[in-house]
């Protein structure tokens, strides 16, 4: 068996024809991307059995870190998975009320907004919930596993709750806190090698929200060629090297759409598993590989992984502004570069 190649310091880079690329297609791509950028940029990586084939920069610097925004999604399901693997958690069907109690102490009038606030129903939350966006944390009439409802605030807990039960976050002192970066940075970026840095953000909300126990968003500000490397993790099922990083079996049904959105939901909705985005039942990219699956951010931040074709392809930012987009768009004109 022929080893999996993993970049060190420096990603070894291939010709696009030794890659199983049409070079005169590839390069088709990149002109339909200057001709409609406009007055936009783009920075795209493409990575193909472990070698960066093609690195295409337009208007922002190659060792620029950009806000993931959501993208960071996905990274915090890594880590949740760890999580559980190191018995910090004891499963994913346990319930957030358990580790991080002060997310359901939000009465009417400290919560985010008129009408958002902790109802009864929230007790029951689990983190399966949270990581697949169908807790309802703090929405009104929306049961939690019932309803695919993308959201920040439950996504806040998650981190805060799994950052808690290694001694790592305190809501009293949120910005004093070490937080969830801590263990991204042991768990995943220290061993790949990598050079993102983090962020803080809020919502800007009114001067009684308890925005210390819900809002304080984990963000990963990443150059295109750090995206690249979470990609070729996650292409790998969490293994980097000889390490199993990311436990396998969890990567294999995070990539695959979530149980409770496939019991609940309209099928429509079938794209999304625990904080990726899906194409098992092909309700994404219709014409795209079935087996692909992305992270995915605002500012057009993507992580595009399909295995079948070994295949990582990063937009940051891409052109598109919204997900569908990608059907016809970029990565359709890549996997037809293909061979």
């Amino acid at each position: 068996m022929t080893p999996t190649i993993y970049p060190g310091a420096e990603w070894e880079r291939c010709p696009p024809e030794k890659a199983g690329f049409r070079p005169a297609q590839l390069a088709g791509a990149r002109r339909w991307l200057d001709t409609h950028v406009g007055d936009g940029r783009y920075r795209i990586a493409i990575v193909r059995g472990g070698r960066l084939v093609a690195e295409w920069n337009r208007g922002v610097g190659q060792d620029e870190q950009l806000w993931l925004a959501s993208a960071t999604k996905s990274v915090f399901s890594c880590i949740l998975a760890i999580a559980i693997h190191e018995d910090r958690i004891v499963s994913a069907d346990a319930k957030l009320a358990d580790y991080y109690p002060q997310a359901l102490e939000i009465p009417q009038a400290e919560g985010p907004k008129p009408g958002r606030y902790v109802f009864e129903k929230d007790h029951a939350i689990t983190f399966r919930q949270l990581i697949s966006n169908t807790s309802g944390y703090m929405k009104p009439g929306e049961e939690p596993g019932k309803v695919f409802h993308y959201q920040t605030y439950g996504m806040n807990v998650l981190t805060h709750a799994i950052s808690t039960t290694y001694g790592l976050y305190d809501p009293a002192d949120p910005e004093g806190s070490p937080g969830l970066r801590v263990l991204v940075d042991e768990k995943l970026r220290i061993p790949m090698d990598a050079t993102w840095g983090y962020y803080l953000s809020n919502f800007d909300l009114h001067s009684q929200a308890r925005i210390a126990v819900f809002g304080y968003y984990d963000g990963i500000k990443a150059t295109a060629l750090d995206m690249a490397r979470l990609g070729w993790l996650w292409r790998n099922w969490g293994r980097w090297r000889e390490k199993q990083l990311v436990p396998e079996e969890w990567l294999r049904e995070a990539t695959q759409t979530a149980p409770d959105i496939r019991a609940n939901c309209p099928r429509e909705q079938w794209k999304y598993g625990y904080a990726f985005w899906t194409n098992d039942q092909g309700q994404l990219w219709p014409s795209l590989p079935h087996d692909s699956y992305a992270a995915s951010g605002a500012g057009s931040q993507h992580i595009w992984v399909c295995p079948s074709l070994d295949l990582v392809v990063v937009q940051s930012p891409g052109l598109w502004q919204d997900q569908e987009e990608n059907d016809t768009g970029l990565l359709r004109l890549i996997v037809d570069a293909s061979t």
